[in-house]
């Protein structure tokens, strides 16, 4: 196989970046929080702009605009599930330093805002092609570190991202990585029997077992792009590249492709266990992280790959709450209703309610009521409560509203064909003390 510099695949996520000096949207100030500037990138239902902050000494940030009417980028409404998924993932993951966050989500009645962090250093992909279409094993090795560190988080929150190319490698100000797009991302209530079986990603990147519709597991099939993108940064080039998506997967079965004679034997080692067509012998990512090449020395410090990777984040379980954000404010927020938009794709086994009460008492409160109905009450590390009842599974989280207010959410996370909705009555009942508003019944 020739050593070739590797085009960009088809992306399934077609926000580019462009030189376009469409001014559109410029200067407008949103809801009073939010100036737009320059146009960043569109795509086919989004466009995003550099933004500035009016009540935050003007920190820049970028906003991704989807037009619910009226515009040839115009919100699709089977681009429903993936707004909710990406809105949903990017909540559980706001705190690795290796992911791009979501400082929060806000709409109209025609516009849905996305304020996101602000990736100054652009793509990752746009500095590989500066480099000659490939790193040095040390600069690879530097990237792949913060990659792994932070799949490794989103594994440990139940998060499967699914799209993992050099197009949603970002990089910060200071060039460290940054994981982008979580629209094709997996959260554990899409498992069935433990597994995904939708086929999606891009398809040189993707895992085989994905694309056979027999289920799969998300971090196993993670670890594979994983090692795809190791490939890319060290060869220059695609390991299997061919617009004959079936003679592509021919090769992969065959395991048909060729080191260029700079990259290392240890480093071949780690991207033939990542390349491993069979899901149950290929390395995950708790072993590749143990293996001798990836903890050799690099930029990134050992023990900041630990705390991120093992997903321990000591400061916000110390809360025992995260700041309201994305889904629930889209959600919650007077005069920014977008049920119409997502009803369809609430969890009827769900129920929401706002407090003002502080963190402690509701604690206290949901734990009383829990073990008077019989659950097993379980302290969970992100801060959470779980009331655990033969199969059924609760779990139940406080996020921040705003000063002195908070949102209390119930969801039944294993076990809800036997959860009834009588159940959730008797919790009701017993929290209506404690109560200012119900956002919705779990029925």
């Amino acid at each position: 196989m020739d050593v070739k510099h590797p085009q960009p695949p088809p992306s399934t996520v077609k926000i580019k970046r462009t030189t376009s000096s469409d001014g559109s949207g410029t200067g407008t100030i949103i809801l009073n929080k939010y100036q737009l500037g320059r146009l960043l990138g569109r795509g086919s239902f989004a466009k995003v702009y550099l933004g500035r902050c009016l009540d935050d000494n003007n920190t820049e940030v970028a906003i991704k605009v989807i037009n619910k009417t009226g515009s040839t980028t115009t919100f699709d409404a089977s681009m429903e599930p993936r707004i909710i998924r990406e809105v949903s993932a990017m909540r559980r993951l706001n705190h690795h330093p290796n992911i791009l966050k979501l400082h929060e989500v806000m709409a109209t009645k025609t516009k849905i805002y996305f304020v996101m962090e602000l990736a100054h250093g652009g793509e990752l992909f746009t500095k590989l092609n500066r480099r000659g279409g490939r790193f040095s094993e040390s600069t690879a090795r530097f990237y792949f570190h913060q990659l792994v560190s932070a799949l490794h988080f989103c594994h440990q929150n139940g998060v499967a991202h699914r799209d993992i190319k050099p197009q949603n490698l970002l990089l910060d100000k200071d060039g460290h990585l940054k994981i982008s797009d979580f629209g094709l991302s997996a959260l554990p209530e899409q498992l069935r029997n433990g597994l995904l079986h939708t086929a999606c990603g891009t398809p040189a990147y993707t895992a085989p077992e994905v694309v056979y519709r027999k289920g799969y597991d998300g971090a196993n099939a993670d670890a594979w792009s994983c090692g795809v993108i190791l490939f890319v940064f060290l060869a220059g080039c695609l390991p299997f590249d061919d617009s004959n998506l079936p003679n592509m997967y021919k090769a992969i079965h065959r395991r048909e492709f060729k080191f260029p004679d700079w990259i290392s034997k240890p480093a071949r080692k780690v991207i033939n266990r990542l390349l491993d067509p069979n899901p149950d012998t290929r390395y995950s990512i708790e072993e590749l992280m143990n293996t001798s090449w990836f903890k050799r020395s690099s930029s990134m410090k050992q023990e900041e790959i630990k705390q991120f990777g093992e997903g321990i984040l000591e400061k916000e379980s110390s809360k025992h709450m995260g700041r309201m954000n994305a889904f629930d404010i889209i959600s919650m927020n007077s005069g920014l209703d977008l049920s119409g938009l997502f009803e369809m794709g609430l969890n009827k086994k769900e129920m929401r309610f706002t407090t003002n009460v502080g963190v402690i008492e509701v604690g206290e409160k949901v734990m009383k009521i829990g073990k008077d109905g019989g659950y097993r009450v379980e302290r969970r590390k992100s801060g959470g409560i779980g009331l655990v009842k033969g199969r059924v599974v609760l779990l139940v989280e406080m996020l921040e509203v705003a000063k002195e207010l908070w949102l209390v959410e119930f969801k039944v996370v294993n076990g809800g064909t036997e959860f009834e909705d009588c159940q959730w009555e008797e919790l009701k009942i017993g929290l209506k003390d404690i109560v200012v508003s119900w956002y919705n019944d779990g029925s």
